[in-house]
């Protein structure tokens, strides 16, 4: 790799009653000062799933498309769970409406010059590998299949040597600083299995908390915050901008300064990136925890 990748990180816009339209359009505004190679956004586009959230996301998307490529994956409050819970009557109708906007392809990926982003999917309504013994959880928490981490492994593999390789999934994988809840059930086999992919960084959000932390010492977590008015504490939103090079994975928050009204540079972190084969499971299918 002999260049660096610098990718825009937003996620939960949740377009509805609570997005913060003026923080979007700063996004906007913004994105192309910051030169990015591509512009990702981690789930939760809608608040309710409906046909006009869904329509002002993708504009959204389309505008942001012309300062770099975009790739984008579902998030839990995309996913039309009360169509098909458990899936009864088969998986795909819950996704019905986010393919209509979006394109069927529920896990894209994207090569730039550089870097291999693939995106995951974390969000499946109330399936079975999502429940835990908490109710608040139901249709809320996510879970990653096995089959997930094969596919992840696998499209690593063939990827260029030196290649950035990145994963967008909507659920936090590490747990929230104030919220201390994990996005994911049965969070420590799917830790283990994303960090065998051999993937330098997961792109997430969910958690409404922006965080920069690594996992077992060489996995860069960036989480973003959340364009909309509840922001976990009530802190300022923050999207991120992760830059990775031949020896780092840097995540940079940007958070808005409600006395000028536009996002500034706040905290940055800076992970040593450490080299990794991915690990392709000869087993089919997905492990016992998952659906």
């Amino acid at each position: 790799m002999n260049r660096s990748v610098g990718i825009l990180h937003l996620s939960d816009v949740h377009f509805g009653r609570d997005a913060q339209l003026a923080q979007l359009e700063q996004v906007e505004d913004f994105a192309p000062k910051l030169e990015p190679d591509a512009v990702v956004v981690s789930g939760d586009l809608t608040q309710r799933a409906r046909h006009g959230e869904f329509q002002a996301a993708h504009a959204l998307i389309r505008r942001l498309s012309k300062t770099a490529p975009t790739l984008v994956v579902p998030g839990n409050h995309d996913v039309q769970w009360w169509e098909s819970p458990l899936h009864i009557f088969g998986k795909s109708r819950i996704y019905a409406k986010y393919c209509r906007w979006f394109g069927s392809e529920l896990t894209p990926t994207l090569e730039i010059p550089g870097a291999v982003i693939a995106g995951a999917l974390t969000a499946h309504g109330v399936a079975a590998g999502s429940l835990t013994w908490n109710l608040r959880d139901i249709a809320v928490k996510g879970h990653l299949p096995k089959s997930e981490t094969d596919r992840l492994a696998a499209i690593f593999a063939r990827a260029p040597a030196g290649v950035a390789k990145v994963v967008v999934m909507h659920h936090n994988v590490l747990p929230g600083a104030i919220s201390r809840r994990m996005g994911l059930a049965h969070w420590q086999d799917a830790q283990r299995r994303l960090a065998a992919t051999g993937a330098d960084a997961v792109l997430c959000g969910h958690d409404h908390q922006e965080a920069a932390e690594q996992l077992d010492g060489r996995l860069a977590i960036s989480t973003s915050s959340t364009q909309t008015s509840r922001t976990r504490g009530r802190r300022a939103s923050v999207f991120n901008v992760v830059r990775i090079d031949e020896s780092s994975v840097e995540v940079q928050h940007f958070g808005w300064e409600v006395a000028t009204r536009r996002f500034v540079p706040a905290e940055t972190a800076t992970f040593k990136r450490v080299a990794a084969a991915p690990v392709v499971s000869a087993a089919g299918g997905d492990d016992p925890k998952t659906d």
